[in-house]
């Protein structure tokens, strides 16, 4: 069968629906253009014509489809075959609670480990846009340390919103006044800057002194495997 693309005359094979087995059926195999040397009607110059090969014998393989059968439509997608996380598959409730005790912990790799476990960066199902992590809850807060000079040199600012609103404070400082916002600071730098990290970030716990409320949610130790986070005295 051939298209004349002069007299815009168009003829379509009958459509084929595909069957349910392992293979589908379809007429279609193919384009061809070619020349046609004939005289051309009223004087139109040469123009190619479109011929369309069509054999009844063609099979294509069920996983080679391109298109959705009737009684899939409101299927399972057959082709997405990439695992992603469901509903079901991270209830707040049924996370996991960590404990970790600050004391003589250097800031960075602590945080760091902390931030690990929050995003759930170490379980096998971590999905960088949903939040599979855990609740971490930080004792000692105030006896977290810090290497080098950084007690008196690193410098934590915050502005009001209004002119002249910039305060500035050291480490040292900010520690004799509020010091779990030290660690809590240096975790928040560590997760997304959106509203997943914002969610992220409200599962960290940080108190000042060994004692905290979450007993009943039974904390376990937070496993640690840098050896270099505990400073040496």
């Amino acid at each position: 069968m051939a298209v004349s693309l002069a007299s815009s005359t168009f003829v379509s094979t009958p459509s084929v629906k595909p069957s349910s087995l392992s293979s589908s059926r379809t007429q279609f195999l193919g384009l061809r253009h070619f020349a046609v040397a004939a005289k051309p009607p009223l004087g139109i110059p040469l123009t190619k014509r479109l011929q369309i090969r069509c054999q009844e014998t063609a099979l294509v393989p069920a996983e080679q489809r391109w298109m959705f059968e009737d009684d899939e439509i409101n299927g399972p997608d057959i082709w997405n075959k990439t695992w992603y996380p469901k509903a079901a598959d991270h209830i707040n409730t049924e996370k996991t609670w960590y404990i970790v005790d600050a004391t003589d912990k250097i800031l960075g790799r602590l945080a760091s480990t902390i931030a690990i476990h929050i995003r759930g960066k170490n379980l096998a199902t971590y999905t960088p846009s949903v939040d599979m992590g855990a609740y971490v809850i930080v004792v000692n807060a105030e006896k977290v340390a810090v290497s080098g000079k950084k007690k008196t040199q690193k410098v934590y600012m915050r502005h009001s919103g209004r002119p002249g609103g910039m305060k500035k404070e050291t480490y040292d400082q900010l520690q004799q006044r509020i010091p779990e916002r030290i660690i809590e600071h240096a975790v928040r730098g560590m997760l997304p800057k959106n509203r997943l990290g914002r969610a992220l970030f409200t599962h960290l716990k940080v108190y000042k002194g060994p004692e905290h409320p979450h007993e009943a949610q039974q904390p376990i130790e937070l496993p640690i495997r840098d050896k270099r986070i505990q400073m040496q005295r």
